[in-house]
C-alpha cells in the first residue's frame, strides 16, 4: 500500500506540470492566432493550432475576455522572464538590454487589436496595465542599471521613460507597412551608448 501511495504522490506533481505545459501551449497558440488574425479570431482556429478541442479552451477560459487577459499576462511574463536570462547569457549588459528591448518591441507590435480591447470597460482589463508595469519596469531597470554599471551607457533615463519612448515609437507599426518601428527603436538604443 505504501508503494502505491508514493507513486500517487509523485504522479500529482507530474500531472500539474503537464497541465501547466498544456495551458502554456494553448496560450502560445492563442497568441500566434491573435498576431495573425486579431483578437476576434474564431476560437476554433486557436483550438486547431493548439491541437485541442473547443471544450478544453472553454474549460480554461470561459469567455473571450478571459482568454485575452491570460494571453496578455502570459506574454508579459515571458518578456519579464527573458530579462535576467538575457543578462546572464549575453556578452555584455548593453547587448542584453538591446535584445530585451527587441523582445519588448515584438510584444508591442504584435498585440493586434489588443489595445482597443483593453480600452473596454471590462474590469479584468483595467488591472492589466498595472500588471504590465509591475512586471516589466523592474526588469528594464535592472538591465539599464547593469549597462550603466558596466560603463556601456551613460544615461539618467528611467526604465519607465525608455519603455514609454519605445512604446510611442511602436504606435501604428502594425497598420503602416512603410513605417519601421524596429529601426527607430534600434536608433534610440544606439543613442544610449557612451561615446567616450
Amino acid at each position: 500500500m505504501k508503494d502505491s501511495d508514493e507513486g500517487a504522490g509523485s504522479a500529482a506533481p507530474s500531472r500539474r506540470k503537464d497541465a501547466r505545459r498544456n495551458k502554456e501551449a494553448l496560450l502560445d497558440a492563442a497568441a500566434a492566432v491573435f498576431v495573425a488574425s486579431g483578437v476576434e479570431a474564431p476560437v476554433r482556429d486557436i483550438a486547431a493550432r493548439a491541437g485541442v478541442g473547443l471544450g478544453t479552451i472553454y474549460r480554461h477560459f470561459p469567455t473571450r475576455a478571459d482568454l485575452i487577459i491570460a494571453v496578455y499576462r502570459h506574454q508579459v511574463d515571458a518578456c519579464a522572464e527573458a530579462g535576467p536570462a538575457l543578462l546572464e547569457a549575453s556578452a555584455t549588459p548593453y547587448a542584453a538590454l538591446g535584445q530585451w528591448i527587441s523582445r519588448f518591441v515584438d510584444f508591442l507590435v504584435t498585440k493586434h487589436g489588443l489595445a482597443a480591447v483593453l480600452q473596454s470597460d471590462n474590469a479584468g482589463f483595467e488591472a492589466l496595465h498595472a500588471y504590465f508595469l509591475d512586471r516589466l519596469v523592474p526588469v528594464c531597470t535592472r538591465l539599464l542599471d547593469a549597462a550603466a554599471a558596466s560603463g556601456e551607457i551613460s544615461s539618467d533615463l528611467t526604465a519607465y521613460e525608455l519603455m514609454r519612448g519605445v512604446g510611442n515609437l511602436c504606435v501604428g507599426a502594425e497598420s503602416d507597412p512603410r513605417y519601421d518601428a524596429r529601426r527607430l527603436v534600434e536608433l534610440l538604443i544606439a543613442g544610449l551608448r557612451r561615446l567616450d
